[in-house]
């Protein structure tokens, strides 16, 4: 283990010292006055002290304290979430036993830099799965102590952003032997996302240096065996509306006007919490087939057409498994001036799209508005979804 210690999530001896450092940290204690103004800080740590009685391990974290958060988040901010693993039931049922030697390595499409793995985790559970997933989280997001401290308690392990060449060569075969390590030897699932951060206009396409970073570790003789250890699922995640779409569409002006632009730590704060606390309605979550039933088909390929086309079956696994809502469509319409779409949606759909639509672009605040140039960027973030998966059905 100590090969991972720079990376790793706490392991249940270091829980209680990270809890007391977590409790004594000052920025902590203020975001929980926010919280709770009307508490003393002695009795919301008291409190939190009594709470962690118990819990020994980051799952025990996990359940005690992100798990009804999360449950909050659902009742308050969504309009419900749903979980479609039929895929993984058909294909491996041994998962559902604690004892099983299975876990899985779910690659996904990218939509809230919290929340898609901590809904996943809640799916799992309550689904009767026998743990959680550990998940990838880049540094750059880890910009005071206590957010390190409080992820690593929940079982997030570290991705190294703003590498040289070199180094990032260094930092995917560390983080490499360690996501085989979690799932053969600790018997942990693992959450990654398909690309790096996110895809700002959906269009969600697996990067095949993901991939081939997942290549790196285990022992197989060639890919495919590499691979195979991982029980990688494509896994699509679907929200009829992102919190974040007008800072999306924000960003992407101000990289137009200023190529040089950049976010700010602040900016990556301001999106972690419009995020978890903005509406996105209906919230889907759909298992794809496991790459194992089919990876075989690939195996002979020279390298390169290998993880070319990896990475293509992984985009289509999880195109088709989108759920698409009434403002995918009426977004992909609309871009295309036409009505192809319009059985999906009723003249009350397009009038609560178009009625959220100005209520995002009327939160953007730049000097200089390019109105049209805002709303084409967010109706593309909604039409893609449409377009992918026609797409994906239109080759099987």
């Amino acid at each position: 283990m100590n090969e991972f210690d720079e990376i790793r999530p706490y392991e249940p001896s270091e829980m209680k010292q990270a809890f007391d450092d977590l409790l004594a940290d000052r920025h902590f204690n203020a975001v929980l006055k926010g919280f709770l103004p009307w508490l003393p800080k002695m009795v919301r740590n008291g409190l939190l002290r009594l709470a962690f009685i118990g819990v020994k391990t980051p799952l025990d974290f996990q359940l005690r304290f992100m798990k009804p958060v999360v449950k909050y988040i659902i009742r308050k901010h969504t309009d419900g979430t749903a979980f479609d693993d039929s895929e993984l039931r058909i294909e491996n049922s041994e998962l559902r036993n604690e004892n099983s030697p299975f876990r899985y390595t779910f690659v996904s499409n990218h939509r809230d830099i919290v929340l898609d793995s901590a809904f996943l985790d809640l799916m799992l559970v309550e689904n009767g799965y026998p743990t959680t997933v550990e998940i990838g989280i880049g540094d750059n997001l880890l910009i005071y102590p206590w957010i390190k401290r409080l992820v690593r308690m929940n079982k997030a392990f570290t991705v190294r952003r703003g590498l040289t060449a070199h180094e990032m060569m260094e930092s995917s075969q560390l983080m490499s032997r360690y996501i085989h390590f979690a799932v053969t030897r600790k018997k942990e699932n693992i959450w990654i996302a398909q690309r790096e951060g996110r895809a700002k206009d959906s269009d969600d396409c697996t990067q095949e240096s993901v991939l081939k970073m997942l290549a790196m570790g285990g022992e197989g003789a060639d890919f495919v065996d590499k691979l195979r250890d991982l029980n990688i699922v494509p896994l699509t995640i679907s929200y009829e509306y992102d919190p974040c779409d007008y800072l999306k569409a924000q960003e992407f002006q101000q990289k137009r006007d200023n190529p040089a632009f950049k976010k700010t730590k602040q900016d990556d704060l301001d999106n972690m919490k419009t995020g978890i606390l903005g509406y996105k309605g209906r919230v889907k979550y759909h298992c794809g087939t496991p790459v194992n039933v089919w990876i075989d088909q690939l195996k002979g390929l020279p390298k390169n057409e290998f993880f070319t086309m990896l990475a293509q079956r992984m985009d289509s696994e999880i195109h088709l498994g989108y759920t698409l809502y009434p403002g995918n469509y009426i977004a992909a319409d609309e871009l295309s001036g036409s009505t192809a779409h319009s059985s999906h949606y009723t003249d009350a759909d397009r009038q609560r799209f178009e009625n959220y639509l100005q209520g995002q672009l009327s939160k953007i605040r730049l000097p200089q508005r390019d109105e049209a140039f805002l709303r084409e960027r967010m109706l593309t973030m909604y039409a893609n979804p449409v377009i992918n998966k026609e797409k994906a059905m239109s080759r099987k």
